[in-house]
């Protein structure tokens, strides 16, 4: 519930590909200059859904297609609203090593090794941290790397 004891709403807003985060910025904006008088409590641009942005109001489905018409790279309002239950596992972040097992053949993509391939020996979740050996070293040196610094290539086993 939100003020006044309305009910808070959530809507996915279709977007042009690659403007969710200009879309939900102009929502904002046009909110923050009194562009326009929809009342919007929340945006969420989740990474995992593409091409949408979410927008939690207490306002009706028309107020928002109206809110949409103002807002560049914004198409158009999906039908029907969803539920904090449906969209809640976008507000939890995922561990940066999910997806990422021993043995998987990945890129780093900083540091000093930027750009060469290693085989994934152990994976620390508690500290987000991967330790790999260099794919194309003569001499196998252990390296911890942050997971952001890897780009997984292949998850086949590497014997």
């Amino acid at each position: 519930m939100s003020e006044g004891g309305q009910v808070s709403r959530i809507f996915a807003i279709k977007t042009t590909s690659k403007q969710e985060r200009t879309v939900a910025d102009n929502i904002k904006k046009a909110i923050d200059t009194k562009a326009t008088d929809v009342k919007v409590t929340a945006i969420i641009v989740p990474d995992e859904l593409k091409g949408y942005v979410l927008v939690e109001t207490p306002e009706a489905l028309n107020r928002i297609e109206q809110l949409v018409e103002k807002v560049p790279h914004a198409r158009a309002v999906v039908r029907g609203e969803t539920s904090l239950a449906e969209v809640g596992h976008f507000l939890t972040p995922k561990p940066v090593v999910s997806g990422i097992s021993e043995g998987t053949i990945v890129e780093l993509i900083a540091g000093p090794f930027k750009g060469e391939k290693a085989v994934v020996k152990r994976i620390d979740t508690g500290k987000e941290e991967i330790t790999v050996e260099l794919y194309e070293s003569v001499l196998p040196i252990p390296i911890t790397v942050r997971g952001d610094s890897v780009r997984v290539v292949d998850k086949g086993e590497d014997k």
